[in-house]
This record gives C-alpha cells, structure tokens and sequence, in this order.
C-alpha cells in the first residue's frame, strides 16, 4: 500500500504493529479482532481462517482475517500452541466519545509462559517462565508461574547441574541474554528444549541493580533479606530479567506476585532428564502421556492446586530426614483416619483453583463467573478446618484464620447471581436485594419489555395496521417497522427513521422519551455493576495474602490425603529413613506394573543392598523375565520414601540418597549425528563423573551397542569403577547378559550376584519373576524367541546355530552351514578341526611342563619357543 493511500486507521495499525514485530497484533475493530498484512496469512493459515483483503480495488490489496472478540481467548490460545507471540491490541476510549479516530493500546502481549486463563493452562502442571544467566563464574536461574504467584530463584558454579534443572521445570519460555548466544551450555539446553520459546534479552534487562530494584519494587520492602537472597548476584539478575519481562507484556502492576523463594540445587535428590525419562515417572517412554507413569498412579489429589504441589514433590524428593518424615508422619494419620480423610476429599473437591482464580483477579482478566467460584471455594473451608482439630500431625495444622476469608466468601456468594454472564460491561452480575440502586434500574429495564408489547397494541389499534412491530437493535435503538404495503396507512406523528427493501422503520415521541428512559437506565445499570463488582475484585485483593496461604495449605492437605488414599488402597507401607546407606525393601513391587497387570499375579521380590557387603548386585536372567522391572521399582521406591510418600512393599528401609541414575533401554538420536551406542556410551560417562557414594545407579544393559568383546569389557571396566569410586562404592543394580560379570563376584569384595529364576520345561521356559541369589550361564534367547512368535523354522536353525558356535567357538559359515535350495534343508556343516597341528603341538607341550619346578628364565625361554612355533604354524 502507497503511503498517499494509506487511512489514518491503517496507519495507527502499521504504528502499533512497529513496537511489537515479533508478533501477531490483534487489533480490536468494533466487534472484531483484526490482522493485516504477513500476521493475517501467518493467523489465517494456523487458525484455518478466511483470508480475505482490505482495499480490494488497489494495485496490491492488503491481506486481512478477523475473528469475534468475544471468542478471542480460544484463538490466542491456538496460536500459542503453535509458537507464536499475540499483542492485544483494544480500544482504549469510548468511540462515541472519539473526535476522530478512536485511540488504540497493546493492553498485553500473551505468550507462552505468559498465560493466564485458566482455559489456555493445563489444571495440574505449572506454566513456567524462566531465566538464566551467567556472572562470572556463577549461573543464576529463576522462574515463575505468572497464573499461580509461583517465583523460585537459584544459583551455582557447578554448570553441568543448570541444564538438568531447566529440564525439570519444564517451562514454557525461556529468557537468555544476547550476550551469552555463543555459550556452550546455552546452545545445549536450547537444543534440549526443542519446541520451546526461547528469546534472546539485551544486557540491560538482566542488569544485577536494576533486577534487585524492581524485586524491591515488586516486594515493597527495603531489602531481600526476607527472601533469603541478599547474598546472591547471578540469581537477582535472572529474577529482574523475569519482572522486566511481565512489565513489557502485561502493562500493568502484577500484584499477586508477593513473595519469592530462593532454594539450592543440593537440597533435592537429583533425577537427571534421561533418568526421568527412564523411569517414566511424568510421561511414558511410547507415547508422552501420563498413562502408565508414577504420577499417574500416585495422583489422587482434588484440587488443581494439589496437584500441581504434588508434581513438584515428585520433582524434587527430600534429603531431610526430618522433613521426610513430617510427610511420612501426616500420611500415616491420613491412613488411618479413613473416615476424616474421605470428608476431607469430598470437602476439597468442591474447591476451585484459588491460586490461578486468585490471579486472574489480581491482573483484571476475570469475570463474575470467576468470583462466583472464589466464593464458593472459600465456603467450603470451614467443614476442612473442622475436620483438621482431630488431626495432630504437624503439617495438618493451619496457621490461617478463616475470619477475613469467610467474610469475603459471605459477601461474594451474597452478591453474584447463579447465571452471571461471561462478560462484566453488560450487566447482569448481580443478585436482587444486593444493592437496592442498582435493583431500580434493573426493574426500570425490565419494564420496558411489558411496556413495549402494550404500546405494540395500541399502535397496531391506532393504525389499523395488525403486521406493525416494535423493536430494538444497537444501531438505531428503538423503532417501529411497518411494511412497505402498509406505508401509507402510517399516521403524520410518525417520522421515518430508516427504509429498508420490504420494510420502513418509524420513531414517535412517546417512543423517544421512553429510550431516553430506558436507555440511560440500562447504560447506568451496566456502570454501576462494573463499580461493585470492581469494589469486590479490590476486596479480593486486599485479601491476597491470606488467600495464597490457605491455597498452598490446601494444595499441602490435599498432596498428604492423595498420598494417604493410594496407600490405603493398594497397600503400601511407611517406609524407615537411614543415614548409614542401608537399603533393604521386602517383598517389594513396582507400583506401576502391578496395577496395569492383567491375568498375571505380579511377583514381589525383597532387595537388600548397603555399603559393606552387597553394594554391586549382578542380575543376570532371561530377557522378559523381570530384570527391568526389579531394577526399576527399587528407583521407584527410593523416590517415593523421599518425596514423604508410603512405597509398595510389605517393609522397607531407605537410605537417603543424593541421586538416582539409570542406563535404560536403546535410545539414538540421529538427528544430533548420535548412535544407540553413542547415546548409551554419554549416559554411561554422566553416571561416572558424577555418581557418589550416596547416589543409586541402576543399570541395565551396558555395552550391547558394539561388539561382544567390547561390550564385556565396556561392562566389566564400569562395573569395576563403580564398586572402587572414591574408595567407598556405589549402591549399584547391573543387570546384564554379559555372564562373565558374574566373576566379578570373586574379586570384588562387594559385588553379589543374583538372577532372575526361570523354569524349563520341555524345551520352554516359565518365567518365575523371582530374585534369588546367585549367578546364571544362560540367556534363554532362542526360548523367549519362540514366545514372540518368531517362526519355528528360524528356531530350530537358531538353536542349531548355537549349538555350533557354543562347541566351537565360530559363526563361520563352513562351521554353521546353511541353506540347501534343492534339498529345502539346512546343509550339513564341515566338521572344522579346532587346532592346527602346530596349536596341538604347543597344546601338548604346555600341559607337560610343571610351572613349579621352571626358573624364570627357563620360562621365558619356553614362552619364546611356543611363539616362534606358533608363527611357523602361521
């Protein structure tokens, strides 16, 4: 479009849209959100829109698509789910009030990590934005969840734990400053974070003064000190790039951001990513979803909020015994409270997400649908508080009153009707009886559908005209329409107001002053319900801190009563916390496994490991046998103990554990130029450099990516290393089909082995699912090949393939033979001698020899005679 041809309008949009070139402005048109230009193809094509143009008739029309203000929010978040940033653009002064072109703001700008409808969120996970950078030697790293109030901030030296930690916290959209794009660790964990947003911040948004003053700001307090983070430089920075970032998209004061909690990375046990993955504890390994994972089997929880708590517990167990056993101590009395906890539950499930509500009220997004639920929420809390007085566990006691609370409930459900609309500029908020001014207005607008039916019939007598009707629309209020046909029958006291094809539309005096009436009664009633229900959303305000309090109790109470209830149903027991690296779990199961298990009983094995005696454990076995799953379920419970949570065995003894690894599967990724074994091999070196003596390293397969010979020397080498590590060992699960590990027993004072029990029967086997001690020489491979259905006629030749090489020691073909097209059989092999001549020779000489009687030097020269007869045999 030429700039001479260019309209005010559009040169308001082309102004607005300069300031926000990264993304896609909405720009609200009357009853519409409009896009232009490359925003409106980008949005038409991910919103599956029409494309159409503005200013059709010029050389180069100008692409355009729109859609309905009302349902923006359900288009703002499609475009989010596909990467992109929306700046709202709203009109900011009334157009009937404009001289001239309205005048028009970004009101905010919705990002991924900057969500606040609920609708747009999922209910049990946080949605993080974070911050990372470097001072020095010193990496600081923050984030918050803008929808609950959540604002966490940390620091380290110890660079290789910051990539394990964002990955933890999962968040939506990271920020990182321009200078640090070259930077190793931020490349890497760019790339890990795939999909995720990522933007590339000036210097001066993570400014260490600046960050510290807006975080005073922010606090209203004169120092940091409260928050524990005084001494930290890196992390202020990351946490003043955060509120830099929410003032430049939310244009407003972000009032229930009102605390900030500062945490070590060492005071967590630590699961890496791939561990995680591993162990699916969040998401399975086949498909991304919940199903079939820990969490899934331990979220019993009520509440939004519960939830979330609760996968932050399975994100960062304890190290604290004590603490730990403040969880254990609560989930015991929930248990066996049955009775109290049940109404605990059914009193909590009738309690909306406070937290995000009471964020949606603090930054002006929600609406009296919203307040209604508040209200409702915070009624439910005394029969909670009651139910609490017969519980005496410590983290069961409320340091809350509800006094201001329940007031606020009170007042709330007192004043917002059952069937609010979703909008607060049009009225119909309120209850009868809640504000008697506002009840006259409403009877007065109310009246005038009676009052128009009557003058609707005495016109239609007047006139004689039995079709006439009187109507409203917003454009030109209140009418009376007469068809053509009738036209002339119309009386001179009616001056036409507008002519339509088969219709002409009329006014009258008495019709005026009554939408005079009506009109500015309906408008003041529309006014004064935004004043009260604004004066509700400042009382809700005030209340703001005691309404975060009682929703992280409540989120605390709820994760406790979750905990208690899978317990109780599927009988687990309250796990002993030790210092002195002891673990023994009796008759333990995999929580997961045994509730997804159908026609099988799931066979419980007992594990005892510690520092003296049995820290490597060998397991050899079958595959399909239940090496995985014993290996995996002891993880499992180790997590489970600390995170404050009952385990699945009939007793159990945890040793508080520093960190948890896992080797597990084959996994490549080709797409980084990495093979299985690459992969594997990365995995491997992680576990070594960074395993302690207070660290479980669960291993399953090492070295199956190369070559037999490389594989067991692979195995045997990180066997060794991790029963010798500092001296002290590591408490470690191997389990393998490499057998010779099994002599590691004989040499390593703390290495055991034990193997999986299998039964033969007629040439198959009947897996037994048990542990016992004690090593196995055989793999059962061609068995449990059968078993997946392989075909018979590749058994037999498997089996007789093996046979071959166990005799002899080769897969030469002349050894194993092969197929015979005419005779559709195998061929018979040559029988292949397994010594020259020379070999059998050498052979014989050296069973003759006594070692006992040789001097040195006699067996030196021995050993160079067998050599040079061995070349000459070469």
């Amino acid at each position: 479009m030429s700039a001479s041809k260019t309209t005010p309008m559009m040169q308001q949009y082309l102004s607005i849209k300069a300031q926000y070139p990264d993304a896609i402005l909405f720009y609200r048109m009357g009853d519409f959100y409009e896009m232009f230009f490359e925003d409106a193809e980008a949005a038409s094509k991910a919103l599956e829109i029409t494309l159409t143009s503005r200013n059709k008739n010029d050389d180069v029309p100008v692409p355009m698509c729109g859609v309905p203000y009302r349902a923006a929010q359900s288009y703002i978040g499609r475009l989010i789910d596909c990467g992109f940033k929306v700046a709202v653009c709203d009109q900011v002064e009334d157009p009937s009030a404009a001289k001239g072109l309205v005048r028009r703001e970004v009101v905010r700008v919705v990002t991924p990590g900057m969500i606040v409808d609920s609708d747009m969120l999922e209910a049990k996970a946080h949605n993080c934005l974070l911050a990372l950078v470097g001072r020095g030697e010193i990496l600081g790293l923050a984030w918050l969840d803008i929808s609950t109030g959540l604002f966490r901030v940390t620091e380290t030296t110890e660079g290789h734990k910051v990539l394990d930690e964002v990955l933890r916290i999962a968040p939506r959209e990271v920020l990182l400053p321009e200078t640090m794009q070259h930077v190793p660790l931020l490349r890497k964990m760019v790339c890990a974070l795939e999909q995720r947003a990522v933007n590339w911040l000036p210097a001066s948004a993570f400014d260490l003064q600046r960050g510290r003053d807006r975080l005073l700001a922010q606090f209203h307090t004169r120092s940091l000190e409260g928050f524990g983070a005084e001494g930290l430089t890196a992390g202020l920075s990351a946490a003043g790039a955060l509120l830099h970032y929410v003032g430049e998209t939310q244009k407003q004061a972000v009032d229930h951001l009102r605390q900030m909690t500062t945490y070590r990375l060492d005071n967590h046990l630590v699961i890496d990513h791939m561990s995680r993955q591993n162990l699916e504890l969040e998401k399975n390994l086949r498909s991304g979803t919940r199903q079939g994972t820990l969490l899934s089997i331990i979220d019993r929880t009520a509440t939004a909020m519960g939830g979330r708590r609760l996968k932050q517990w399975l994100r960062y167990p304890l190290l604290s015994p004590e603490k730990i056993g403040l969880r254990l101590d609560a989930v015991e009395e929930a248990v066996a409270r049955g009775d109290v906890r049940r109404r605990m539950v059914a009193a909590l499930d009738g309690v909306y997400d406070l937290e995000r509500l009471h964020g949606k009220i603090a930054m002006g997004h929600a609406n009296a649908r919203d307040l209604l639920a508040l209200g409702r929420s915070l009624a439910a809390l005394p029969p909670i508080w009651d139910d609490l007085k017969v519980l005496s566990s410590d983290l069961f006691q409320p340091s809350l009153a509800l006094d201001d609370l329940n007031t606020l409930a009170e007042r709330i459900v007192q004043a917002i009707r059952e069937d609010a609309p979703p909008t607060i500029n049009e009225g119909g908020m309120f209850r009868h009886g809640y504000h008697p001014p506002l009840d006259q207005l409403i009877h007065i607008a109310r009246d005038a559908k009676g009052y128009l039916a009557q003058l609707e019939m005495r016109e239609r007598e007047a006139t004689g005209i039995n079709t006439l009707k009187v109507r409203y629309n917003k454009v030109f209020g209140y009418y009376i329409e007469v068809s053509k046909a009738q036209a002339p029958s119309v009386p001179d006291r009616y001056v036409r107001k507008q002519t339509l094809v088969n219709a002409e539309r009329y006014i009258t005096d008495e019709l005026k002053q009554f939408e005079s009436r009506v009109m500015g009664a309906e408008e003041k009633q529309w006014a004064l319900e935004l004043e009260l229900f604004n004066e509700l959303r400042e009382q809700v305000r005030a209340c703001g801190n005691d309404l975060q309090a009682a929703a992280r109790f409540l989120a605390r109470i709820d994760c406790l009563l979750a905990l208690a209830e899978t317990a109780d149903r599927n009988d687990y027991c309250r796990p002993a916390i030790n210092r002195q690296g002891v673990l023994r779990i009796e008759e333990g199961r995999h929580p997961v496994v045994e509730r997804m298990m159908r026609g099988e009983r799931f066979v419980p094995n007992t594990i005892a490991m510690d520092n003296d005696n049995e820290q490597v454990l060998i397991v050899t076995g079958p595959n399909m046998a239940g090496k995985s799953t014993v290996l995996r379920q002891v993880a499992l419970q180790v997590i489970l103990a600390q995170m404050g949570a009952f385990v699945p065995a009939a007793a159990a003894d945890i040793p508080i554990t520093d960190r948890i690894f896992t080797r597990v599967g084959a996994l490549d990724n080709l797409a980084a130029g990495q093979s299985t074994f690459m992969v594997e091999m990365e995995e491997t070196a992680n576990i070594l450099h960074h395993a302690t003596e207070r660290s479980l390293v669960v291993l399953d397969e090492i070295g199956r990516g190369t070559s037999t010979y490389d594989g067991l020397s692979i195995a045997w080498a990180v066997a060794e290393y991790l029963h010798d590590l500092s001296g002290k060992g590591v408490k470690t699960l191997f389990a393998t089909h490499y057998h010779e590990l099994t002599e590691l027993a004989a040499i390593k004072p703390r290495v055991k082995n034990y193997n999986i029990a299998v039964k033969e029967w007629k040439d198959r086997i009947i897996f037994l699912r048990k542990l016992v001690a004690g090593g196995t020489n055989r793999s059962y491979g061609i068995q449990v090949a059968r078993l997946a259905g392989i075909p018979e006629t590749v058994v037999v030749r498997a089996k007789q393939v093996l046979e071959r090489v166990e005799r002899h020691g080769s897969t030469d073909a002349a050894a194993v033979g092969g197929w015979d097209a005419a005779a559709n059989d195998f061929k018979k092999p040559v029988q292949m001698a397994l010594f020259q001549s020379a070999d059998r020779e050498v052979i014989d000489r050296l069973r003759a020899i006594d070692p006992d009687t040789m001097t040195p030097m006699e067996a030196l020269h021995l050993l160079h005679q067998l050599q040079e007869k061995i070349r000459k045999g070469d």
